[in-house]
């Protein structure tokens, strides 16, 4: 190749990486029913378009032992070694409201992947995948529901 073809091909990918990596930070707001219970274990986390996992934005609830009970996420996830670094958090009482932020990277939007998030309570029933919302610009600000102990879900972008 010659110089000015590798001069303008190293300005192309210089000019081209920053906005390939460019994020934005998302809030996640969970508003818990009053199911009548001890505080949720809940486990928010990424999935793609074939359902795989991909990274996990928070887990709600201070013991290990129990996140067996988020069962999805707890068997998607148990190969990351990561899956725990700085996103935890203490369990979300009945009624309360769960608000966490988490840097996404803008090309994971309006590409198929998912906001999943588990829940499980103690001497209750568990709830995989708890909640599903596709992470498509469209849906920020809508709230979704939950099936047992989240009465809704919302995501905000900026």
């Amino acid at each position: 190749m010659s110089k000015p073809l590798l001069s303008i091909l190293a300005a192309a990918c210089a000019l081209a990486l920053p906005a390939l990596a460019h994020s934005r930070q998302i809030s996640l707001t969970a508003q818990l029913k009053n199911y009548g219970g001890d505080g949720a274990y809940l486990a928010a986390y990424l999935t793609d378009a074939k359902g795989a996992y991909v990274r996990t934005l928070w887990v709600a609830g201070g013991k290990a032992k129990y996140y067996k009970h988020l069962a999805d996420w707890s068997r998607l996830s148990a190969s990351d070694a990561k899956r725990l670094d700085g996103v935890t958090g203490a369990s979300v009482g009945a009624g309360r409201t769960l608000k966490v932020t988490a840097d996404l990277a803008d090309a994971l939007i309006d590409a198929g992947y998912e906001i999943r998030i588990d829940a499980a309570a103690e001497k209750m029933r568990d709830s995989p995948s708890e909640v599903r919302i596709p992470l498509i610009a469209a849906n920020a600000g809508k709230p979704h529901a939950g099936k047992q102990y989240v009465q809704s879900v919302a995501f905000q972008l900026p």
